[in-house]
């Protein structure tokens, strides 16, 4: 992924910290272990990585501003796969290549793990406060709308429990949010205006839930590290069945294109539109490759 080099331990570390004052004091042990398994060893760490390019391109001027702002989401983001992996979402048994956390500590522990991921992700934001309290108070604003409702992860997951679905607007706020808050997150915590950075966020959000359709219908469970097949089980939205793989595969390409035209102008923004083409690269199994 071409972004800058220390732009992964800088997200690493601002996570290890974050789940080590979680685990402080007096912490139940089995939840305290908990919260580590859920977040470590990570996934791809696309939400924060996208987050921190924003923000480097911008020119990152509150740097430990800027390392809470991405282990916050990222935080959010463990607690919404911890939630949607329970028997009353997916049911799902593996997650990054190993037991989900309802299968590894029982669903009680995995509910109050998530939860307690979401509320970590606020306290990282209100401990770093200091740095700028004007920009931490956008960002909370900001992680929080995308977290909730309306247009925020939990109505995403809301939509799967209508009769019917809208799958723009399903993607948009089940995928999409997190995006969005990537993007305009990274601009806030360097100092800039967020609107112009949404548009990048949603095409992002976008692009990505098309992929993980695509691999969900073609990929294996090996190498995704998490069950497959799991959309057409569950009757779930699904670009792939929607359009056909040919037909989703177009897609991708358009919403790519889409999103690379609408980074807004600044230093590093060929930096980003390398990023947004090498991750979904990475992501589309090989034979749907764009």
């Amino acid at each position: 992924m071409t972004v800058a080099p220390q732009i992964p331990g800088r997200i690493e570390a601002a996570l290890q910290e974050a789940i080590a004052t979680a685990q402080a004091g007096s912490a139940p042990p089995k939840l305290a272990s908990a919260l580590h398994y859920a977040v470590t060893p990570g996934g791809a760490r696309i939400r924060p990585t996208i987050l921190m390019a924003v923000a480097t391109a911008c020119g990152d001027d509150r740097p430990a501003l800027s390392d809470a702002a991405a282990a916050a989401l990222e935080l959010v983001h463990c607690a919404s796969l911890v939630h949607d992996d329970m028997p009353c979402f997916d049911d799902a048994d593996m997650r990054r290549g190993k037991p989900a956390v309802h299968k590894a500590y029982g669903e009680a522990l995995a509910l109050l793990t998530g939860d307690s991921l979401i509320v970590l992700g606020f306290e990282v934001l209100a401990r770093a406060a200091h740095h700028d309290p004007m920009r931490a108070a956008r960002l909370v604003g900001t992680l929080a709308q995308r977290t909730g409702s309306p247009g925020g992860i939990c109505a995403g997951q809301g939509w799967e429990s209508e009769d019917s679905i809208d799958l723009s607007a399903y993607h948009q706020a089940k995928t999409g949010a997190l995006f969005i808050a990537a993007t305009q997150m990274g601009a806030i915590a360097a100092g800039q205006e967020p609107e112009p950075w949404q548009e990048l966020g949603a095409r992002i959000g976008e692009a990505f839930q098309v992929a993980d359709d695509l691999r969900d219908a073609l990929g294996d469970a090996d190498s995704l590290g998490k069950p497959v097949g799991q959309d057409a089980v569950n009757g779930r939205p699904n670009a792939v069945l929607e359009y056909g793989v040919d037909g989703a595969i177009r897609r991708l390409k358009d919403i790519l294109g889409g999103a690379i035209a609408s980074i807004p102008s600044c230093e590093g923004e060929a930096m980003l539109a390398r990023m947004v083409r090498a991750q979904a690269e990475r992501l589309t199994p090989v034979h749907a490759r764009v």
